[in-house]
């Protein structure tokens, strides 16, 4: 039987975690033997295929008393201790350092690695001890697959030559889901409350707009991440005496019945891996306005002004401007919609499969 392994740190409720837990669980369906070997255990994971082997190759008890470069060391060799043990065919790495421990891992026993980069590299691969593991192991690497080409340019021409850019996948929960006949007079927003995906300026956007349209609302949906985002939200609320029309909904198990009844889908981020979230509002058939965040995802998939909105990161005028349109163009917002929900054509769980199970068996030949 064909073996595959996966590395990462946990099956958390993130974007790589979900993309990695949908491939994982077609190519069990499909007849691989399938192993996810991660770092630790999340308290709210995604549900894996029974058939798919869990594998700890993180730190051990009292492993934590020990040094920061001790424990990277003995990370990597817990890692290597699995796949001498299992020997999968080939190892695919997803994020940034589990990339380095798989690269790393992998040298003793030979096996195939492919990584993935799921993330702006600008910030995130350019400091200097970056340089120097990237010089040293990435030119190991069986092949590395990208969210977009603006990742891809980001590398060298030898990563770039063997390297394919591959969307997550949309769930098909998203794809042709109902909407009311009469939208909620709301602008909504789901995702993981974080700096980075700069809901603060979603709000200073929406403040502008209640100003044209004080009958409408904002909705964001989402989880805290700890890093004082909610927080910061919940005092610009305050100052600014939205409390009857912004609203921070919370985490929703069934955002796919929440996100259709609003009439406006707006997305804030400074920068992102590729959006999973814009992608289901798409998927949805939500008239979306995006900023046109690094590197690039939004710009991977809305086609401005005919399936959406893309405005500069960090202007909330921009974004004000191309909310209030749809809201006061109904004609071009269903239009909007019925072209952006044409994304799962390309993203959906199928072809995404198909794809990364091409280029595995493309750069390494599948016993």
């Amino acid at each position: 039987m064909k073996k595959i392994a996966f590395h990462l740190n946990s099956l958390g409720q993130g974007g790589a975690e979900r993309v990695v837990s949908n491939l994982a669980n077609q190519f069990a369906r499909s007849g691989y033997k399938v192993y996810i070997a991660t770092e630790w255990f999340d308290e709210n994971e995604f549900t894996l295929d029974a058939r798919i082997r869990r594998i700890h190759v993180g730190l051990r008890e009292g492993d934590e008393k020990k040094g920061r470069v001790q424990k990277f060391l003995l990370r990597v060799k817990y890692l290597e201790e699995f796949l001498d043990e299992f020997r999968p065919d080939v190892l695919v790495a997803f994020a940034h350092r589990a990339n380095y421990r798989a690269l790393m891992a992998s040298k003793k026993t030979n096996t195939p690695t492919v990584i993935s980069v799921r993330i702006n590299p600008v910030g995130n691969y350019d400091a200097f001890s970056d340089k120097i593991q990237i010089k040293w192991l990435f030119p190991r690497a069986a092949g590395c697959v990208f969210q977009t080409d603006e990742q891809k340019a980001f590398f060298k021409p030898y990563l770039q030559d063997n390297s394919r850019v591959i969307l997550n996948p949309i769930n098909a929960k998203y794809h042709g889901v109902a909407h009311p006949l009469t939208p909620d007079k709301a602008v909504v927003h789901h995702a993981r409350l974080v700096d980075f995906k700069n809901q603060l300026m979603l709000c200073d956007a929406f403040l502008k707009v209640h100003e044209r349209h004080p009958d409408y609302v904002l909705r964001i949906y989402g989880g805290g991440s700890e890093d004082g985002t909610k927080e910061k939200l919940e005092k610009k609320i305050a100052d600014n005496n939205a409390e009857e029309f912004i609203f921070l909904m919370g985490p929703c198990s069934h955002i796919d019945a929440e996100i259709p009844k609003g009439e406006v889908y707006a997305y804030s981020s400074d920068y992102e891996g590729f959006p999973n979230s814009l992608l289901e509002a798409m998927a949805m058939g939500m008239p979306v306005v995006s900023t046109d965040c690094p590197p690039g995802g939004p710009r991977t998939v809305i086609r401005d002004g005919e399936n959406g909105f893309l405005v500069p990161v960090g202007d909330a005028d921009a974004l004000a401007d191309r909310i209030c349109r749809l809201i006061e163009d109904k004609e071009m917002a269903k239009r909007f919609g019925i072209e952006a929900a044409k994304v799962y054509d390309i993203a959906n769980s199928e072809t995404v499969y198909e794809q990364w199970k091409e280029f595995l068996e493309e750069v390494i030949p599948i016993r």
